[in-house]
Parts: structure tokens; C-alpha cells; sequence
């Protein structure tokens, strides 16, 4: 079974709650149509003015959560008009469980609807990107190639951290993470290898510990191939086994996955937004209807064990 079809397998059980904002878009109707049909969950596709029987719930939300933004009813109303945020502030108040837009609108308008919307996941501070580059029975995880252009030291310990919760979901295997840089312990200096290492300092002082593997800072050859890390990091947990890249800048991550997409042979699924309490999933405004189904179907898994009886 390829890695697609394993997503959508376990996808099809969790039997959650998808809202589709931009309904009227014929893109997003045709993958609500193909997502009912492949049962991947249940479909609240979003067309022209929001329903007004659950505007109440979403005003409160928005302004329970940003009162600075939102200090009256009309204020919270007037941000709902946007689909966008109306969807993401469904998620937040447990009305749907999932919600997948930026089919008509840039990545901003729907990183800042989740941030209303839903907020971070806890313990994390920083919403990142990450690619699932998959070949054959191989998956690796890119991150961030999406979001943050030039990362602090927190922000590649957080995108880290929300990288392993996401693999342990999506893939379902254990999480080895590699700290990537143009040095290997030691082997060259500069700021952003600083940088690089600061973040692995940082994850390191996390209390409580992570349950994953993680080292840093490693060259991408000695984090993915056994016999160059036994030479340039021996004794290294993750030197030649990591699935998990975390670049140390948007320039890198983004360049590396086209390279690996066109060049490779590889399929890259994503982006997908990481680090958020609930799941609100960015598409690229060229997003196909297979796109968009499959980004609902790992949108569903990073949910994790919320059900319809849950949420």
C-alpha cells in the first residue's frame, strides 16, 4: 500500500468533521465531492455568506481570544466575513474539527485566520511549514519550507518539536530528527551555525525532555547516509537514519525540496502548517482538487484521536 493510500485509509477511520471555506470556488466543490465519496470525513463546504446560526459562538471565540483586535461584537463579526477566519474560528470552538482553505487567498490570509482562529499548539510558539517528500516505501519530513524566512534558535526547536508530533501522526513511525547545516559538529563556524546549535541547546533544556531522537548541527549527507556520519559524526543518534530535516532557513528548505521534487523524482505533499492547537491546513492558490483531498486527508491525521463525540 503506497503511502497515499495508507493516509487515506486511517484517515477514512478517524471519521472527523472537514469545513472547506471557499465553497464557491469549483476546485474546492469538486474535492468536497471526491472526499465524500473516498468517505475521508464529513464535508461542511462554506458558499457565499457564513451560516448566521453559528456566528454567535465564533464572535465569542474571537473575542475571548484576541480581545486587543476584537474589543466589540461588531469588530468580531466584521473579521468574519472573511471565509477564511469564519472556518478557522469553527475549528476553534469545536464545530468542526479540520478546516482546509488559501485556495483563492495568499498563505498570510490563513496563517493569521489560525492564529485567531485556533492558536498555537502548547508548549509551541511558532507556526511552521513542512513538506512530506515521498519515494517509493520513503518518507521524509522537510521543515520549514513554508513560513518563517530566517528562524531564531527557538523557532527551529519549535518547528522540530511540531515536525515529530506531526510524523508520529501522519506516519506513524518514530520521529529522528537532524539539525541541518553546511557544518558537522564543529567542522566550519559562523553565525548561523551558531544558530543551529543554539537551537539544539534549547531543545535539549526543554523540560519535559523530548521523546525523540535529535542532534545538530549535521550536513545533509551525514544526517541521511550511515557510512558519512560513522566518519563525520560517530556515535551520533541520528547520523545516517534521520527522517526529519529541519533547515536553518526558508531559503535552504524551500530550494531543497524543489530540487528533490523536480530533480529526484520524489512527490512532495504540502505544504502543511504545523504547530497549531487544531488542525487548519494552507493550500497554494494552484492547488488541484487531488491537492486539496490530499491535504484534507493529513489534515485529518494531524488531528490525531479527536472524533465527532469529542470535539
Amino acid at each position: 500500500m503506497s503511502f497515499r493510500a495508507r493516509v487515506y485509509e486511517r484517515a477514512r477511520g478517524a471519521r472527523l468533521r472537514i469545513v472547506l471555506p471557499e465553497g464557491d470556488d469549483p476546485r474546492v466543490r469538486a474535492a468536497a465531492a471526491r472526499i465524500d465519496t473516498l468517505k475521508l470525513g464529513s464535508v461542511q463546504l462554506l458558499e457565499g455568506t457564513a451560516p448566521r446560526s453559528l456566528l454567535p459562538e465564533c464572535m465569542r471565540l474571537l473575542r475571548s481570544r484576541r480581545p486587543d483586535k476584537f474589543p466589540t461584537d461588531a469588530a468580531a463579526r466584521a473579521a468574519l466575513e472573511h471565509p477564511l477566519t469564519y472556518g478557522a474560528c469553527l475549528v476553534g470552538a469545536g464545530l468542526a474539527d479540520v478546516m482546509v482553505g488559501g485556495a483563492t487567498f495568499p498563505s498570510g490570509d490563513t496563517i493569521r485566520a489560525a492564529l485567531w482562529g485556533v492558536g498555537t499548539a502548547p508548549g509551541i510558539g511558532t507556526v511552521s511549514g513542512s513538506f512530506y517528500m515521498v519515494r517509493d516505501d520513503t518518507v521524509l519530513t522537510f521543515t520549514d519550507c513554508a513560513v518563517v524566512p530566517e528562524p531564531t534558535s527557538q523557532q527551529l526547536a519549535d518547528a522540530a518539536v511540531a515536525a515529530a508530533r506531526d510524523r508520529r501522526r501522519i506516519v506513524g513511525d518514530d520521529p529522528v530528527v537532524a539539525f541541518l547545516s553546511y557544518s558537522t559538529r564543529g567542522s566550519a563556524q559562523g553565525p548561523r551555525v551558531e544558530r543551529v546549535r543554539d537551537a539544539v541547546a534549547l531543545l535539549r533544556a526543554r523540560r519535559p525532555p523530548p521523546d525523540f531522537a535529535f542532534d545538530g548541527e549535521l550536513q545533509g549527507d551525514a544526517a541521511l547516509v550511515a557510512d558519512v556520519a560513522a566518519t563525520k559524526a560517530p556515535g551520533s543518534s541520528v547520523g545516517g537514519r534521520a527522517n526529519i530535516l529541519v533547515f536553518p532557513d526558508l531559503d535552504s528548505g524551500n530550494i531543497a525540496y524543489k530540487l528533490v521534487q523536480r530533480l529526484g523524482g520524489w512527490e512532495a505533499i504540502g505544504p502543511i502548517l504545523q504547530g497549531l492547537a487544531r488542525p487548519v491546513a494552507d493550500l497554494s492558490r494552484g492547488a488541484t482538487p487531488d491537492d486539496i483531498v490530499d491535504t484534507a486527508a493529513v489534515a485529518v491525521l494531524q488531528a490525531g484521536e479527536r472524533t465527532w463525540a469529542s470535539a
